[in-house]
């Protein structure tokens, strides 16, 4: 080998060394860095006519899990979704009142309970002007619990779709980000660049995505990457315009989405894309806004109203809306006046000046089809220990019979929601009593089932994390350990040099 040769070799390995070293002190300083991975230069040896040329280095490289970057998008969606959901539901949870471990408190049945005892104790001394005033401050805490449900359930609900719209403006930065790295990695490829740190912030801003809608990519040969939800919509990245679009909207009781609704969709292209996001942050807004909210709202609802036409049944019109009126439970959801009656029931005000009426009834009732028991008001003037109409609230109204031998008719499970498409997720009991407290346990299930999910995705997440940590993190143990090696070797290709430098001194002096 000539000492030109050995010259080249020598200096093609410094050269090699060299960026071997700052890619190990680029690996070391961003050993922090979110989403940074480990890059090493790959080395190849060359050869000329059969014999060694020295060193070529190419450009960094990452070595990436990609099954395992997917599954962190997958977990990183599940944990965002049941994040959103659990936060929603508390504040509905709170407003029924729990009924688990530490956190039990009086509840929608208790209440409703407690107007029964108080009825009860009515009927033992029905001109007892203390007992009726217990009967009226029973029946405002029924009234005011219901109407705590209602303020936060549509509260909830305006949340979800504030949620969507952030969750959508989020959507839109990241698929923006994406289609900038895109190109910036498309252009480096074509030059030969090295792309591992640019595909390392793309992937962070898949990451960022699929926490408000879960995707799948497809990697292009070209560096280019296509996302798709997990729904088949393709999310363009190719435009510095917003993807994704949401009208503003204030949510109404009365509000839905869908075919004659009057909430927006999330559109893409001028096209409803709503049912092909699901999953996500936004997939679980929109679940809340448009499903379990607007079905839990219809339940408190169709308790409320239950329980004032079961009164006003038995002679006594203790609960209405603000101007009066009394749902009518023979009649749909939609169409029966209880559509929001739990937001606006309210104690009727004529108890508030004449609370005799809790002990002599507001209107007489005769038996007809689906009619329930006799009763006749007591005059002015009539016995003061009158307790018909006590006994009647107390057998009947909580009960599941409207007389003797006469059942009520069924609580609805299904035509709920503004749109009267939705159904319970229980066979309702017969008693108003029981109705609540199922409905209650019903949304602390689905608290709980929201609070173990996250609990479930972020263990999940956490160990993904890790793994992917040990396969692709920056080890500064090992970069360090890598730092020797290449010092090393940087030390013995200078002496190489050297050497071959004091040779040529040599053959210059020889022939001087």
């Amino acid at each position: 080998m000539s000492l030109d040769a050995a010259l080249g070799i020598a200096g093609s390995g410094l050269l090699a060394v060299q960026r071997a070293l700052a890619q190990a002190s680029a690996n070391i300083g961003n050993a922090n860095t979110a989403g940074y991975t480990a890059k090493t230069v790959p080395l190849q040896a060359r050869e000329s006519l059969g014999q060694p040329a020295g060193v070529l280095s190419g450009q960094a490289q990452r070595a990436v899990d990609l099954a395992v970057v997917a599954q962190i998008g997958t977990s990183t969606a599940e944990q965002a979704a049941a994040t959103l959901r659990e936060r929603l539901l508390q504040g509905v949870e709170a407003a029924h009142g729990s009924v688990s471990g530490a956190d039990s408190s009086s509840t929608l049945a208790d209440d409703i309970a407690g107007l029964r005892g108080a009825f009860i104790a009515l009927r033992a001394s029905p001109d007892d002007a203390g007992a009726q005033r217990t009967v009226l401050q029973a029946a405002n805490t029924v009234a005011q619990r219901f109407n705590g449900i209602g303020v936060a359930v549509a509260s909830a609900r305006q949340q979800a779709q504030d949620a969507m719209a952030q969750q959508v403006a989020a959507a839109n930065a990241a698929l923006q980000q994406i289609g900038g790295l895109n190109r910036q990695i498309q252009l480096a490829t074509t030059q030969g660049q090295t792309t591992a740190d640019l595909e390392d912030q793309r992937d962070q801003a898949v990451q960022t995505l699929s926490a408000s809608i879960p995707v799948q990519v497809l990697r292009q040969p070209d560096g280019g990457m296509l996302v798709l939800s997990k729904g088949g919509a393709m999310l363009p990245t190719n435009t510095g315009q917003n993807a994704l679009s949401l009208a503003d909207a204030t949510v109404a009781p009365g509000a839905w989405y869908g075919a004659g609704g009057t909430l927006p969709g999330i559109m893409l292209g001028g096209v409803d894309v709503t049912a092909q996001l699901g999953g996500g942050a936004l997939g679980a807004a929109q679940a809340l806004r448009d499903i379990t909210l607007p079905r839990t709202q219809a339940e408190a609802d169709t308790a409320a109203a239950t329980l004032s036409y079961r009164f006003d049944q038995q002679g006594l019109t203790l609960f209405t809306t603000a101007s009066g009126a009394v749902p009518d439970m023979a009649q749909p959801y939609t169409s029966g006046g209880q559509l929001g009656f739990a937001t606006t029931m309210q104690v009727n005000p004529a108890f508030t000046t004449n609370p005799r009426l809790l002990r002599d009834g507001t209107h007489s009732v005769a038996i007809a089809s689906g009619g329930v028991t006799n009763f006749t008001p007591n005059p002015l003037g009539g016995p003061a220990a009158f307790s018909t109409l006590a006994d009647n609230v107390v057998n009947f109204t909580f009960g599941s019979q409207a007389a003797n031998g006469l059942n009520w008719a069924p609580i609805p499970g299904g035509g709920l929601g503004p749109d009267g498409t939705l159904n319970s997720p229980f066979n309702p009991p017969s008693s108003v009593q029981d109705y609540a407290a199922t409905a209650t346990a019903v949304i602390g299930n689905e608290r709980a089932a929201a609070s173990t999910a996250r609990q479930q995705a972020a263990g999940l997440l956490s160990t993904l994390q890790q793994r992917f940590a040990t396969q692709s993190g920056v080890s500064v143990d090992a970069e360090m350990t890598t730092m020797i090696q290449l010092q090393q070797a940087y030390g013995a290709n200078a002496k190489v040099i050297t050497t071959v430098q004091q040779m040529w001194d040599v053959l210059l002096s020889a022939v001087r």
